[in-house]
């Protein structure tokens, strides 16, 4: 007997759906073109104005960029080095969004990082639409379209959307296969509930393969997690997933990832496999891989500000799940966005991002709040607990709202040049809006809160990626060094030696050739070559007592200060031009 068919559990929950507001009717005619208006105007401008950041983003599109160049679309390079931490997908998309724009606008130019990071704003348009679409197997599109609204306008949602990185598409795909799991599981416990279609089907199995060709293990990672939990909640009936007809979408999975796999392996002669799940893969369930380590309960405290402004509405949310756990599809919600956040949660290494696939879930149960009053027929507790939730989530939402109004105000003091006064501005018209949003929320006028949150989101995301991004000049080492190198730059230069400051965004900045070295290593590459190279302050002893060693003269040309964010400190750069000899020691 599952948990639905249990006498504990028969009490019928009826939702009293609270009356929309008035501009309700129009905004869901046409609620896909909505997200994404919305989404091109929350993500566009950061795409745009960003340099390219450390270090992922910086990694992923140099990639991308040498396979354009090389026009190898299997192996998968990082400068001179092999770069086997992730599949092909990826790369291959950013590649083909890069050789459109860049031919069309560009004349075929691979250096602008927009043109890699259009898959990922595609990619978190995709999501917010397929959030909607999973939302339509329990509610309606007023509730589907709220739920595609709050995933679309989280912070964490829109950071992944603006860089050229695996987890804005990793998620459109997560999400095409829970929709059909979400599906497949409803109609077998429901029979008003239709079942998929096999073309459905076979289209999840699909989107299975995709994410494996992006990111594997995390799209079969997080269906394996809800059909486990699903199985446990209902006692080992597991029955349902003979609908998904495993045997020919398996097929259809093997014939999609087979060829690439294949090939990879040929070319690496192996090592794919052993890098990607021996070093990367195991290396972060083992531990806190590059220094990413932290305790249980990290996602935690990060989403009063990553799943801003949706966390007004997420307690309460997941409350009255609860008390609607005997429906089969609120059950897979629940088992969904729970079992994934304890996985990851369990996990040694952690990075915001690997929340984001538990987000769709929490995103529909607090649809559900916002469009419900007060069920009928609820437990004696609800009311209680529903009360005790608001409080939370209010106090969440203002830790976020408090957070995202510092930010313009305190960054340019930290690593720009200062208090600019329309940015103050703009962070007090945002906070404006989060606070009547609180206020409306707390009086349970909830569809104007959740307008009121949404129109703060659209204030805060441009004004910390297009207005304040742009004035923390202490941040971007990268982008003032490669000015410098191109000033003092010489016909016949061979590649600059980099000693010491060698963030991926310097790859990309001055060509894959670059020389990575330590101090001595620089001193030699300007001893044999002569040409520029750039050495930071830790390297500098090394660097100078090499060069006495060779009795080979370097000129500081010019040199500058900055903060390296993905190492946590400053870092002082000094860019020389080594003399070449003509006989080396």
């Amino acid at each position: 007997m599952t948990d639905s068919q249990s006498p504990a559990q028969t009490v019928e929950i009826l939702p009293a759906v609270s009356p929309p507001p008035r501009f309700w009717g129009l905004v869901t005619r046409r609620p896909y073109a909505l997200l994404a208006l919305l989404g091109l105007l929350l993500w566009l401008p950061g795409i745009l104005s960003l340099p390219p950041l450390d270090r992922d983003e910086s990694r992923f599109a140099q990639a991308s960029r040498q396979m354009v160049e090389s026009g190898d679309p299997v192996d998968i390079r990082f400068g001179h080095v092999p770069r086997y931490k992730k599949p092909a997908g990826i790369y291959w998309l950013q590649s083909a969004s890069t050789i459109i724009t860049g031919g069309v606008l560009h004349q075929g130019d691979t250096h602008r990082i927009w043109t890699y990071r259009l898959p990922s704003l595609l990619g978190a348009i995709a999501a917010s639409w397929l959030t909607l679409w999973c939302a339509l197997a329990l509610a309606g599109t007023e509730v589907g379209l709220v739920a595609g609204l709050l995933m679309l306008g989280s912070v964490l949602l829109s950071a992944e959307a603006s860089i050229a990185t695996t987890d804005a598409v990793l998620l459109a795909c997560v999400l095409a296969v829970q929709g059909i799991l979400l599906r497949a599981y409803s109609a077998d416990r429901d029979p008003d509930v239709p079942p998929p279609s096999t073309l459905l089907i076979l289209l999840g199995w699909a989107a299975c393969a995709a994410g494996i060709l992006v990111k594997f293990p995390v799209v079969p990672g997080v269906a394996l997690v809800t059909i486990i939990g699903l199985a446990i909640w209902d006692r080992g009936d597991a029955r349902w997933l003979r609908n998904l007809q495993p045997g020919r979408g398996f097929l259809l999975l093997l014939l999609l990832v087979m060829p690439w796999l294949v090939a990879i392996t040929i070319q690496s002669q192996g090592t794919f496999f052993e890098q990607s799940l021996g070093n990367d893969f195991a290396a972060k369930l083992a531990g806190g891989q590059e220094s990413h380590g932290m305790a249980p309960g990290y996602y935690l405290l990060l989403s009063a500000a990553t799943f801003f402004p949706a966390i007004l509405f997420l307690a309460p949310g997941i409350v009255l799940g609860i008390a609607r756990r005997g429906e089969p599809a609120i059950r897979f919600l629940l088992v969904w966005a729970g079992g994934w956040w304890l996985l990851v949660e369990a996990v040694p290494t952690k990075l915001p991002h690997y929340v984001l696939s538990s987000y769709p879930a929490l995103a529909i149960l607090a649809a559900l709040f916002v469009l419900t009053l007060s069920p009928v027929g609820a437990p004696t507790w609800l009311p209680t607990w529903l009360k005790a939730a608001r409080w939370v989530a209010a106090v969440q939402f203002l830790v976020g709202a408090v957070l995202l109004t510092a930010a313009p105000l305190l960054l340019p003091r930290l690593f720009g040049d200062g208090d600019v006064w329309w940015l103050m501005a703009l962070a007090a018209a945002g906070a404006a809006l989060a606070i009547a949003a609180l206020v409306l929320a707390l009086r349970q006028s909830l569809g104007s809160a959740l307008l009121l949150s949404l129109l703060a989101m659209l204030v805060f995301v441009p004004t910390l990626t297009a207005g304040v991004a742009p004035l923390l000049s202490q941040l971007w080492v990268t982008e003032r060094l490669k000015p410098m190198v191109a000033e003092a730059s010489r016909p016949g230069d061979p590649p600059p030696a980099l000693a010491g400051y060698q963030e991926p965004s310097m790859v990309f900045a001055l060509g894959k050739d670059v020389v990575l070295t330590d101090g001595a290593g620089a001193a030699d590459a300007g001893a044999k070559s002569g040409g520029l190279a750039l050495v930071e302050d830790d390297e500098l002893g090394a660097f100078l007592a090499r060069l006495a060693v060779l009795q080979a003269d370097a000129t500081a040309v010019s040199d500058l200060s900055g903060f390296n964010y993905s190492r946590s400190r400053k870092v002082h750069v000094t860019l020389y031009r080594v003399t070449q000899l003509r006989e080396l020691p």
